[in-house]
């Protein structure tokens, strides 16, 4: 075990802590089990170290980082190292990548019986569904999801501007006295559009040159490692997948023939339906279901997006359209606060309770005349009025 230690604290030194995730003050850090998920490269792992940094120091001993991939583990448990390091008077594990160990459940849940002391966070690949398995751990773990990085996160990130969060009501009542507030201190135009292009990942700011083909890399590595180590599934159905993946990504928002695209796929409805809800998992498509046929795995979408507007850029060389782009992006930031479905008469249904059509600064109430709790949001404004507001305020949820 010391030669994890070892690793861990040297990580411990590396790690930065000016740039901090919206999560990492959302966790209940002293709870007995904690999962934690999220598409690869929204910096699960990062955030884990910073916690440990930022409350324990960069050597403790009553805390312990360890990667599940990690090549100790090809000759010892998992069980075993919680085992250890509970009898040192451990009292904080944190498994990174547990989705990489072999019977990963079985095991996180022989240690949550096992040893009442430890307090145990992991964190996995978004596709990773911590009530399957051979171990249910929904009633013993308490599940968390990192998303990438949201507009107002960006503008910390990039500019080292610190605006607060806002919910989903104070931005359809406030939203002028907000805006006002953004415009005092910065120009959001511009820097909203460089955020649609790379901003959503933070490994953006590394090299931001080849950001888009490390982006294209990371979808590969997603299904072609993340989701074998999750789901059994053979480099058949991986294929196949890829292609679905290809197909949506080259007309968004798709709007699914499932009929057609299953034969096209030469594979049946079930299965194509399984694939969708694979890649909605994996980050990398959103599913836009009827506000009438409710929410479940096996419903025809009615239109299916990229998981993000960078993503766009990723698969798209030219100019994508710029009315995908927003959609994207209103679907991206508002389903990590709020239930998101189809309308009516508008592109959106947001809690069962609002109506929005999303556009430019130009369009009308026409597509919403007549419709309660129905609002416009809308590209190239800085400030808005009445019901029209403008789009980048709904990157400020989290």
């Amino acid at each position: 075990m010391e030669e994890l230690f070892d690793f861990f604290y040297r990580e411990l030194r590396k790690t930065d802590l000016s740039f901090q995730r919206y999560l990492i003050d959302d966790i209940d850090w002293e709870g007995r089990l904690s999962a934690i998920t999220g598409a690869r490269g929204t910096g699960k792992s990062t955030m884990i170290l910073q916690h440990i940094k930022k409350t324990f120091g960069n050597s403790p001993k009553e805390a312990l980082y360890v990667s599940a991939d990690n090549i100790w583990f090809s000759g010892n448990r998992l069980f075993d190292l919680a085992n250890d390091f509970d009898k040192q008077d451990g009292k904080y594990l944190f498994i990174d990548e547990v989705h990489k160990y072999e019977n990963w459940s079985q095991e996180i849940k022989n240690i949550y019986d096992s040893f009442s002391n430890l307090k145990v966070v992991i964190t996995g690949s978004s596709m990773l569904q911590i009530y399957k398995g051979n171990a249910d751990l929904s009633r013993r773990a308490v599940h968390y999801v990192l998303r990438g990085l949201s507009f107002r996160e960006f503008l910390k990130y990039e500019q080292n501007l610190d605006f607060d969060r806002f919910t989903l009501e104070d931005i359809l009542q406030n939203h002028i006295e907000i805006a006002s507030g953004f415009n005092e201190k910065i120009r959001p135009l511009p820097l909203f559009n460089i955020y649609l292009k790379q901003g959503y990942y933070p490994y953006y700011k590394s090299d931001k040159r080849f950001y888009l083909s490390k982006l294209a890399n990371t979808v590969d590595l997603i299904l072609e490692m993340d989701l074998p180590s999750v789901e059994k599934i053979e480099m058949y159905s991986i294929r196949k997948i890829k292609k679905l993946l290809w197909i949506i990504s080259q007309s968004v928002p798709f709007t699914p023939k499932i009929t057609n695209l299953a034969k096209d796929l030469e594979v049946s409805r079930n299965s194509l339906l399984n694939y969708l809800t694979i890649l909605e998992r994996g980050g990398l498509v959103n599913l836009l279901q009827s506000s009438t046929k409710g929410l479940n795995s096996l419903a025809k979408p009615e239109k299916i997006y990229l998981n993000n507007t960078n993503q766009i850029y990723a698969f798209d060389a030219n100019m994508p359209d710029v009315g995908n782009l927003r959609e994207t992006f209103f679907f991206n930031q508002l389903q990590a606060v709020s239930k998101v479905t189809s309308a009516n008469k508008a592109d959106f249904t947001v809690d069962d309770k609002y109506i929005f059509e999303v556009g430019g600064k130009n369009k009308g109430y026409e597509q919403i005349a007549g419709s309660k709790n129905a609002y416009l949001a809308l590209d190239k404004l800085e400030y808005g009025f009445g019901n029209k507001i403008p789009l980048w305020l709904f990157g400020m949820l989290y």
